[in-house]
């Protein structure tokens, strides 16, 4: 048990609140009066080695992190952000033991591994004589107080979710940022080495290996490579350097916040869904999902805010939009996400045991071994489908408003939420019929706002695996583009071999005639893919294929589908055989239905489709 001294003394764990403002956890800390506190941050193998997490979101991080720690020092120049680089599981509890810890605070965290995590800790350190506060600050309401509320049910709508907060506190105002924080104590450590804590002790597969440039040095030391718990580099990281050009940290999303609510009428009639995707510059959203997700942003700060500038429209007499579709429907839907994942647990990011997600017969699923452990790497499926999705996730489908928002997302690490519908209805139910689970995998690694519950309930949304049911409304890859982009700007900054294509051919270049392309300087089929597949005949499969699904009415808790036998109960459903399945074939698609913004390719134009081996020489 840890010799405790009579005074209070407390480590302040960051996680999800890298900032100073409106910060309950933190003010809990300072409430204590303690006569030191330690700000530490745990650099976690695990986000290191086992969770997909590319070079723009862990910039991203550092960034933060390098404001926090300005910030910190701002109210007292003796004190800082101290990383120690190592599992939290067994650095907490010997940081506890050797600085004499009294106290552990932190922002309370119920999402998937965070949740697991926390318990293993906190049962540590409180056999070691530690008090343990862990406090509400990420989320408006606690995830586990609604689910209560709901009987213990994930909360599958907004209209569920506001059933079940109705009875619960409101948010309060935000609190301000601390005036003076209490210095650390002394910093001596337990002996921890390189030879004692390798890096490859950390982990049996590395998922992020395919993305680094050289070997993972950050856990050489435990307290860094000049001993001084200094923010690691992703030098350390073996990254190359990031591409994006969102700066993380609180000063930014605070700037950026302020600089939005500028116009309050803006604030007051925002509406989600009339919002460009190919307004990128600035953006036609507020961007600040990412400051949200790593907490430079709390979320009553950006609630008040909001509320306060439609108060202010109002009296000058205007009227607000509602929601969902308004601003605070947008923290609404991030409430509902923690909800349900809350409910479900670790079986939330996947079909497998997934009581809400509906079984569909989707290609690439997950594949676990017998004792139900999914199996890492992913075993290769069919070699049609690993190319429609690498091409997806390259950027390279043949279809340009698909590609160019591969492409930004990758180089910037964000795209607007409608960009988000688009390559997620393709590549699952809308022409490719790949499983959700790939394109959150995809998303993991790439998106900067990466949440675990919005990330997951987004793509179960979007694949019509469960909040959401209208399989049949299917984004179009021409007709919905034109809708806010006539001109392609977007295709023409991502897919810039593309750019002097003429603005009503910008969606569907493989039918510019040979001479047009020549004067483009692109030629289809050479400098940028054919279609990789027949959209139109793809989506009409994927809707009777996800119509037979629903009518089985398989959840991922089945027993079909925990044993692996549900994908055999699809036999009957709509053949996808090799060669029509990439290439289109003649085959008549049935019945047409309309699809979410019109027919998705342009009328009276020869259609051109490549064969799957030109296809697959292209890569």
């Amino acid at each position: 048990m840890a010799k405790l001294e009579a005074s209070t003394r407390v480590l302040y764990w960051f996680r999800t609140d890298l900032r100073l403002h409106d910060s309950p956890a933190l003010h809990t800390a300072l409430d204590l009066k303690p006569d030191v506190l330690y700000p530490i941050w745990t650099w976690d193998p695990e986000y290191v080695f086992a969770h997909k997490v590319g070079v723009n979101r862990f910039n991203f991080l550092l960034e933060s992190m390098c404001n926090l720690s300005e910030s910190l020092i701002a109210c007292n120049a003796k004190t800082k952000l101290h990383v120690i680089r190592g599992p939290p599981q067994t650095v907490i509890p010997a940081l506890c033991s050797a600085w004499n810890i009294t106290h552990l605070v932190y922002e309370k965290d119920t999402a998937e591994y965070a949740a697991v995590r926390d318990a293993d800790v906190k049962a540590r350190v409180l056999d070691a004589g530690v008090r343990v506060i862990d406090v509400l600050g990420h989320t408006l309401y606690d995830p586990q107080a609604v689910t209560d509320a709901h009987g213990g049910k994930a909360t599958l709508s907004i209209s569920s979710w506001r059933a079940a907060v109705k009875n619960l506190p409101g948010p309060e105002r935000p609190l301000p940022p601390p005036k003076h924080i209490p210095p650390p104590g002394k910093t001596d450590l337990p002996s921890f080495s390189r030879t004692e804590h390798p890096a490859s002790a950390y982990h049996t597969v590395d998922v992020n290996a395919g993305e680094r440039e050289a070997e993972v040095t950050c856990y050489d030391t435990f307290a860094g490579p000049r001993g001084d718990f200094g923010i690691p580099t992703l030098d350390e990281l073996g990254f190359p350097p990031a591409t994006t050009s969102i700066r993380g940290g609180e000063t930014e999303a605070l700037r950026r916040l302020s600089n939005y609510c500028q116009d309050a009428e803006r604030v007051a009639t925002f509406a989600k869904p009339k919002t460009s995707p190919a307004v990128f510059d600035p953006p036609a959203t507020t961007l600040l999902s990412p400051y949200m997700k790593f907490g430079c942003l709390g979320p009553r700060e950006f609630l008040w805010r909001v509320r306060d500038c439609i108060t202010e429209w109002k009296a000058d007499g205007g009227s607000k939009n509602v929601t969902p579709e308004n601003l605070e429907g947008q923290l609404l839907f991030r409430e509902m996400y923690y909800a349900a994942e809350c409910a479900q647990g670790l079986s939330f990011g996947q079909i497998r045991g997934n009581s809400i997600c509906r079984f569909i017969d989707w290609r690439l699923q997950n594949e676990y071994d017998e004792s139900g452990r999914k199996i890492v790497p992913r075993p290769l499926g069919d070699p049609v489908d690993e190319a429609r999705l690498a091409a997806w996730k390259a950027g390279k489908t043949g279809f340009p408003w698909i590609d160019a928002i591969m492409r930004q997302l990758r180089q910037e690490g964000w795209i607007h939420h409608l960009a988000r519908h688009s390559v997620a209805c393709f590549l699952t139910r809308g022409q490719c019929y790949i499983s959700w689970e790939r394109g959150a995998e995809v998303f993991d690694e790439w998106l900067i706002d990466w949440d675990p519950c919005s990330n997951a309930g987004n793509w179960m949304w979007l694949s019509c695996s469960a909040f959401f049911s209208q399989y049949h409304r299917v984004y179009g890859v021409v007709s919905f583009p034109e809708k806010f982009d006539k001109s392609g700007i977007l295709v023409r900054k991502y897919c810039p071999e593309l750019a002097r294509f003429p603005d009503k051919l910008i969606y569907s270049p493989h039918i510019t005639p040979l001479s047009v392309q020549e004067k483009a300087g692109c030629i289809i089929g050479k400098d940028y893919p054919l279609p990789m597949l027949d959209e139109k005949v793809e989506k009409e499969r994927c809707i009777g294929r996800v119509k037979a699904a629903y009518a089985l009415g398989l959840y991922g808790n089945h027993s079909a589908a925990l044993d692996g036998s549900a994908v055999a109960m699809f036999t009957d459903t709509p053949d996808l055989t090799s060669g029509d399945r990439f290439a289109g074939g003649k085959k008549k698609a049935g019945k047409r239905r309309r699809d979410e913004e019109g027919d998705g390719r342009p009328k009276k134009n020869k259609k051109q489709h490549g064969s799957i081996e030109k296809y697959l020489s292209q890569q």
